[in-house]
């Protein structure tokens, strides 16, 4: 028996009702202001027609030896407002140091030492380099002996730390070898600049290297305002977690970047037009300018993170062509291993302006 044709008619209708629905209220959810992330003013997002921000990767590792106070030395010679990028775990005894890795025997020449196994005041007794850059791939075993090599720059020139051109009245550490450094000592140097601290350890080591970060930020935030220009980062899930709980419970003030999973949210949402569902209470975000064929170094996705006051950084840019782009496209800061080179390029750009 067939239906009656006005049945029929009205189903018909009540779909293209529907649909015409669904499409006006995706279409308001697109037109809608978007939630902040980041209360108040941004330091990390730029002025419209200002340059991108020079920050350096470790303090410029391709220039000299990363997460060492020369290095940081060497960055801020070549720009006194550079923002400084570091790696921090936490010593057996309970200090803060930089490194790149959660063991020092890339950097070092010990071998078999996790740094949460490693005392740093055996590192200072020691005078432990950490001015080398040791062939170890992720097949090399820690209890293995690695080729030391002595530190050389992206030259091909070994440096050492009378090298710097230090600020006035700031002398080496040491004539000869890379000491190992405390964030405090970072912190303390460079008072005025902005600085990218990523906690490198995961699990209950990672949980306690962002306690005393934390407890070191507090600590110092009324002679060296530590909150106003810190932004805390980690890749780790649970370590990203406890940032975010503790801005949102502690230190309301706190700045943070997301790890991966909270960048995958931002991007569907970003390109499907719905960011008005973002909501994480983050201040920049730090990625590569490519990652599994999606493209982040443009204007649509930048001018969507501004839309919520969040900062885009693009890391580690090494390469003339592709530091051009990121001013062209309006990046908020670019992380480079060649603090010398960046400044070159931003220098041409401020010239031809």
């Amino acid at each position: 028996m067939k239906k009656p044709f006005n049945i029929t008619i009205k189903k018909k209708s009540i779909v293209i009702v529907g649909f015409i629905t669904l499409l006006m209220v995706y279409t308001l959810l697109t037109m809608l202001p978007k939630p902040t992330s980041h209360e108040g003013d941004n330091p990390f997002v730029k002025d419209e027609d200002a340059l991108p921000m020079l920050i350096a990767h470790g303090g410029g590792n391709h220039e000299f030896p990363d997460n060492t106070l020369e290095a940081y030395y060497n960055a801020y010679d070549a720009d006194e407002n550079v923002m400084m990028e570091t790696d921090v775990s936490l010593t057996r005894d309970g200090v803060i140091i930089l490194s790149h890795d959660t063991t020092l025997d890339r950097k070092t020449t010990l071998t078999e030492a996790p740094i949460i196994e490693t005392d740093y005041e055996t590192l200072i007794n020691d005078e432990v380099d950490f001015g080398y850059e040791n062939p170890i791939d992720s097949s090399t075993k820690f209890n293995e002996t690695a080729t030391f090599i002595t530190y050389r720059n992206y030259k091909n020139e070994e440096v050492n730390p009378k090298d710097v051109h230090y600020p006035l009245g700031v002398e080496a550490r040491h004539d000869d070898v890379f000491l190992t450094t405390t964030l405090e000592e970072l912190i303390k140097a460079f008072p005025n600049n902005y600085i990218n601290v990523e906690i490198k350890q995961s699990g209950d080591s990672g949980l306690d290297a962002l306690e005393a970060t934390l407890d070191l930020l507090n600590t110092l935030d009324e002679e060296y305002n530590t909150f106003s220009r810190i932004v805390l980062a980690s890749f780790h899930e649970d370590i990203y977690e406890a940032i975010k709980t503790h801005a949102q419970e502690t230190y309301k003030s706190l700045m943070f970047s997301p790890q991966e999973t909270t960048i995958r949210q931002f991007v569907i949402l970003e390109k499907t037009r719905l960011s008005v569902f973002f909501k994480e209470p983050i201040s920049v975000f730090q990625l590569p300018t490519t990652q599994q064929g999606i493209l982040f170094a443009k204007e649509s996705f930048i001018n969507t993170a501004h839309a919520h006051n969040v900062a885009v950084h693009f890391w580690t840019i090494n390469d003339q062509e592709t530091m051009h782009k990121l001013i062209d496209v309006g990046a908020d800061g670019i992380m480079t291993d060649r603090p010398h080179l960046l400044k070159e390029v931003l220098a041409a750009h401020e010239v031809s302006e």
